[in-house]
């Protein structure tokens, strides 16, 4: 079971920038992704940012890519997402989630955990 310990939400004008933290608990093994997705009201799941433990590749999905970058913390169980540049188009409920592929994490966010979420909002 993981638990997770989710912070840095937040409400921010355009262009401002916020970052998000996770920490998973129970998380064991290095083969597994860490990372994000997230959900707007009446809006499908997106996928954002996930780092693979094992080997610290990153991967993210295209609207944020070059504005939000994904970090491991001291602890491999722990991740950090800088986002800077925020757009209004930004603003949803940000899922921290872990998944043995970060596949599931942002091409089909349908990650095996997932924390409660914590709010961003963007305004213009």
């Amino acid at each position: 079971e993981v638990q997770f310990e989710e912070s840095g939400g937040g409400s921010v004008l355009a262009g401002g920038s916020l970052r998000l933290s996770c920490a998973a608990d129970g998380v064991t093994s290095e083969d597994n992704g860490i990372g994000w997705f997230r959900q707007a009201p009446g809006k499908e799941r997106e996928g954002v940012a996930c780092l693979f433990i094992r080997d610290g590749k990153t991967y993210y999905s295209d609207s944020v890519k070059g504005r939000f970058t994904i970090s491991s913390g001291v602890a491999k169980n722990m991740a950090f997402l800088q986002m800077n540049s925020l757009k209004p188009e930004d603003t949803a409920t940000y899922y921290c989630a872990v998944d043995t592929t970060c596949w599931r994490v942002v091409i089909n966010p349908m990650p095996d955990y997932q924390g409660q979420g914590t709010q961003v909002t963007v305004s213009s």
